[in-house]
């Protein structure tokens, strides 16, 4: 396939995503507003991609493993707005009610996008899944057996920052979602040019200070310190739902709304202002 009809399928996609996250948002009884996303298109069958069972996990999916002849994985990022942002900053330790429900409603959108997406690709002449891991997390590990991000960066949206996200030209203070395809495109390239500004110069520890349970240093992410926040916030969230599963027994499983991001909301990368 030549260049010039890759990138126009690419931006055929891309405009659809960003088309029914409008749509989606002006639905009755959705309260969560979102800015413009950004769309990656990750190989498949990249190096990168294939070493995540070593990077992430040993259970970690490869794209196959959901999709047999997936050649692309569509990665996009979905930014919040400043206004969501500053809630959770003015809320102090804990995360905002607006937050939490953000938090709910996006991973609900996606599921509803996700379905749209694949049937839209199925009316191209392609095929496409989700990861059913892409919901579940390890209690053990703290881990995902499909990593949203790990993906996103293989399709160029951004680098990893000392807050241990995702960072994109758009910021970091919003969400990431995939789909496995056999489309045929050319596939993104990871970015060469480093975001999170600390790496880059050393010049930005904002996030590691804002942390409230002192999980970020320069030298680690420490998940179960960061997870400890996110039980107390879902023991108080509780009317949003859970969107995210674990592999907890029912009888301790937490129904409530595991969240925080008190390390994306008040940093100079969340929307690069």
């Amino acid at each position: 396939m030549n260049k010039e009809t890759s990138d126009a399928i690419k931006k055929k996609i891309t405009l659809e995503i960003a088309d029914y996250i409008e749509k989606y948002m002006n639905k009755p009884g959705i309260t969560t507003k979102w800015g413009k996303p950004l769309v990656g298109f990750a190989d498949a069958s990249s190096p990168y991609i294939l070493a995540l069972k070593e990077v992430v996990g040993p259970g970690h999916q490869t794209p196959a493993d959901i999709l047999e002849d997936a050649s692309i994985v569509i990665a996009y990022y979905v930014p919040f707005t400043t206004e969501l942002a500053e809630t959770n900053v003015e809320y102090g330790r804990l995360a905002s009610p607006e937050w939490a429900l953000a938090y709910e409603e996006t991973n609900t959108m996606f599921g509803h996008l996700n379905s749209h997406l694949i049937e839209f690709l199925e009316n191209m002449g392609y095929r496409a899944a989700v990861s059913k891991e892409a919901t579940k997390f390890s209690r053990e590990t703290l881990k995902s057996n499909w990593s949203h991000r790990h993906l996103a960066y293989a399709a160029g949206l951004g680098t990893f920052g000392l807050n241990n996200m995702l960072i994109t030209k758009s910021g970091c203070c919003g969400r990431y979602s995939t789909v496995a395809t056999n489309l045929d495109v050319i596939p993104d390239s990871p970015l060469k040019e480093e975001l999170c500004l600390y790496k880059k110069d050393g010049s930005c520890k904002v996030c590691m200070e804002n942390c409230p349970v002192a999980a970020l240093s320069t030298s680690e992410y420490d998940r179960r310190q960061c997870y400890s926040l996110l039980r107390e916030n879902a023991q108080i969230y509780t009317e949003f739902g859970s969107s995210y599963q674990d592999d907890t027994e029912e009888s301790n499983a937490i129904n409530g709304s595991q969240v925080c991001g008190k390390c994306v909301t008040a940093s100079p990368c969340a929307f690069w202002q």
